[in-house]
């Protein structure tokens, strides 16, 4: 809206003193054309704003005078709350209210502070997404979001390990995990959802197939804290997780793949590996999850590991060895 964009033009000219039309224009995300009728509609309303001529030249308010157009909006003071992920912001929608609302922020700061959060803003800066992967399409995430402010009830089609599902969900909250989306909802059961925490589960969004927000409206769960209930949820999830463990002797750059491939646990492991012998390799014990699973990870070592036990696991890595050796063998 053109009034969101004045306000946005005179509070960028407050906070960093003398523009240029062109850094105006790129700011706002519009012409230098646009940029020239914005200023001459600001100046037929009574703002003193000037033009100063030359090779430094560009607009500046009347020195002295501020705004007092500084209240915040709601999505506005709720986008606040993301101020330190602009691109999880702008895919919830908000990326526009984060924006004016820091501006409306800075401009009601004293001129020491407001210089104070610009340095920081300069000097730190969040990416949540991990290295070498690309982000995940979620195009119904927009929808999800809209059900959880509202709140109403979200009816989706999801892709499962074993198939497409219909359910309809109370959404409680979205959780951004390692630059991935997942919505906490409790699903409705044929006799209903009930009032409590059950059926609470995780959805990733990036598998919602669809997503209908309904006109139904529900009662979150008395004293349901979303952080607090990821925390546990992903407690129980690690402690799952790790089904067995796996004896392995490593040699020396085995000992220091480890941690790159399993984290804290190889971390761990490392620390608690036995003394090296011989040749250098050094007996650890690593935690593991599903045999498929852990023959893919130990075959990832390829001859820096050798599996000691167990039994079913070091058959399970031979008969792989086996199969490859004999797809790879020469024809003839």
């Amino acid at each position: 809206m053109r009034a969101d964009r004045l306000l946005s033009l005179l509070l960028l000219l407050q906070n960093r003193g003398r523009m240029t039309a062109p850094e105006l224009a790129a700011e706002l995300e519009v012409s230098v054309r646009t940029v020239y009728r914005d200023i001459d509609a600001l100046g037929a309303s009574g703002i003193p704003i000037y033009a100063d001529r030359g090779p430094a030249g560009g607009y500046r308010l009347l020195d002295g005078y501020r705004t007092r157009l500084t209240g915040l909006t709601g999505d506005e003071a709720d986008s606040l709350f993301l101020a330190g992920m602009p691109g999880p912001a702008t895919e919830l929608g908000l990326g526009a209210d984060l924006a004016t609302a820091q501006l409306k922020l800075r401009a009601a700061l004293p001129a020491e502070l407001g210089e104070r959060s610009r340095r920081i803003q300069e000097r730190f800066h969040l990416d949540a997404p991990g290295w070498f992967r690309d982000a995940e399409e979620v195009p119904h995430l927009g929808a999800v979001a809209e059900a959880v402010w509202r709140p109403r009830v979200l009816r989706v089609d999801y892709r499962r390990w074993r198939g497409e599902v219909r359910r309809k969900l109370h959404p409680l909250g979205l959780v951004l995990k390692g630059g991935i989306w997942y919505l906490v909802a409790r699903a409705e059961s044929a006799e209903g959802a009930g009032s409590g925490t059950e059926n609470v589960r995780t959805y990733r969004v990036s598998r919602i197939l669809n997503a209908e927000v309904l006109e139904e409206t529900f009662e979150r769960p008395t004293g349901f804290d979303l952080a607090g209930h990821w925390a546990e949820s992903s407690r129980r999830l690690e402690e799952m997780r790790f089904q067995g463990e796996a004896e392995l002797l490593l040699t020396p750059r085995g000992l220091r793949l480890l941690p790159m491939k399993f984290g804290a646990a190889g971390e761990a492991a490392v620390a608690a590996a036995g003394p090296p012998d011989a040749n250098g390799r050094a007996r650890v014990v690593l935690p593991v999850e599903s045999l498929p699973v852990a023959t893919h990870d130990v075959l990832w070592l390829g001859a820096e590991a050798d599996v000691l036990g167990p039994p079913e696991l070091r058959e399970a890595v031979a008969r792989t060895i086996t199969e490859l050796a004999q797809r790879y063998a020469p024809s003839g």
